[in-house]
């Protein structure tokens, strides 16, 4: 049985549909005013696909956590299609623009930078204290607790405690794609006071947040986010807003972790380490019981390499 949540949490997720002319021409005109090299990572067009996944992860939030007080939707200048989505969910459920959230800083749009939007969720404006923030390709794949997220208030943080000093000094790992991330969890680290060789690497699922610490955050940080939110693609002088904001609660011992591991990522480039039986054997052992969240980077990879994808997290999300 569900419990309602001692305190109301929101979600908020992050989408695009990059295939619409109007936004690859603002994303192409904007790549060529670039002054220098963009980073690979920032300019993947996996980036900006979109393969239903909004649809599956407002009906996981309509099934798996109804205590849920509204859900936002962040894009640019874009809807999605919500006409799949279940009606209990609609009225709960508002679209807020980029010029919204980066109201009195709109001479950096458009941006094409999810660390950059990240940096400005926390000004939605009527936002709950307590949110929850998903990428579009993340879903719940069963019921969600209030307590999974926040636990007597405490953000609860997935992921593990990491050394990237060696990384920290590999140039040639800079340019991975597939590294990219690290890097900017070890500069939130640092401003946090934490160093590469012990840090909190967190997990590509959700990320349950406090307002008021990001808030407080931006203020202490100012200069650091101006500069994070001019970036209009991902660069590796950026820090992850989230990271920043988990090493600061861990730092004041406002966290918790789970139990146990319940989230599965399927990243961009799964094909290139798994045969397609290990894959299926995978989604299907994971989404039969114990996992809560899945997020898959490259939904069109994945249904390449296992076909039935779509069944087994159709099934997971209550389709």
């Amino acid at each position: 049985m569900t419990r309602a949540p001692d305190a109301p949490i929101d979600a908020v997720i992050t989408w695009v549909d990059g295939s619409d002319p109007a936004h690859r021409a603002k994303r192409r005109a904007r790549l060529d005013r670039a002054t220098g090299p963009v980073h690979p990572n920032g300019v993947n067009p996996h980036r900006w696909g979109s393969s239903d996944e909004m649809t599956y992860c407002l009906t996981a939030l309509a099934n798996h956590a109804p205590w849920l007080r509204r859900v936002w939707v962040v894009t640019d200048s874009q809807r999605p299609d919500l006409s799949s989505i279940p009606a209990r969910i609609l009225d709960r459920l508002a679209v807020i623009d980029h010029r919204i959230i980066f109201a009195g800083h709109e001479d950096v749009l458009p941006t094409f930078n999810s660390l950059a939007i990240e940096s400005m969720l926390w000004r939605i404006p009527d936002l709950a204290e307590s949110f929850l923030y998903f990428n579009d390709d993340v879903f719940l794949t069963a019921p969600l607790q209030p307590q999974d997220v926040f636990h007597k208030g405490k953000p609860v943080l997935r992921g593990k405690w990491v050394d990237y000093s060696g990384l920290a000094q590999d140039r040639a790992a800079m340019q991975n794609p597939a590294l990219f991330n690290h890097f900017t969890q070890i500069n939130a680290a640092r401003m946090a006071g934490y160093g590469p060789a012990r840090m909190w690497s967190s997990a590509h699922v959700v990320h349950p947040l406090r307002r008021s610490l990001l808030a407080r955050l931006f203020a202490q940080h100012k200069a650091a986010f101006h500069a994070n939110i001019a970036h209009p693609f991902r660069a590796l002088a950026q820090f992850q807003p989230m990271a920043l904001h988990n090493h600061t609660a861990i730092g004041a011992g406002n966290f918790a972790t789970p139990a146990t591991r319940d989230y599965l990522h399927m990243r961009a480039g799964a094909a290139l380490d798994f045969a397609p039986e290990q894959m299926r054997a995978c989604l299907r052992r994971t989404l039969a019981g114990g996992t809560k969240f899945l997020c898959v980077n490259d939904f069109p990879e994945l249904e390449a390499l296992v076909p039935d994808t779509r069944k087994w997290i159709e099934r997971a999300i209550g389709i």
